[in-house]
């Protein structure tokens, strides 16, 4: 599909049709790259996610036990060095 740069106050840009946002899934924010002198457009990576699928994932394999020592009862240095 071939569309035209246009000018957007002091920047450029171009429109992307509907049916291109539809098919590619594209939200609000997107990533801009170049690569090979293409202009890349990728949905906005967000923090964190997928986060919550793989947690759950972690709780039904038993894998999201602390691995480290008990570590809640306080120590001498905790009860001596700390004002509670």
């Amino acid at each position: 599909m071939r569309t035209n740069i246009i000018r957007i106050g002091n920047s450029q840009g171009i429109r992307i049709p509907k049916v291109l946002l539809e098919q590619s899934h594209l939200g609000t924010e997107v990533d801009l790259e170049v690569e090979d002198e293409k202009i890349v457009i990728r949905s906005a990576a967000r923090p964190r996610q997928g986060w919550g699928d793989k947690f759950r994932l972690m709780a039904e394999n038993g894998d999201d036990r602390m691995i480290d020592e008990d570590l809640s009862e306080q120590t001498d240095w905790d009860k001596d060095e700390w004002e509670w």
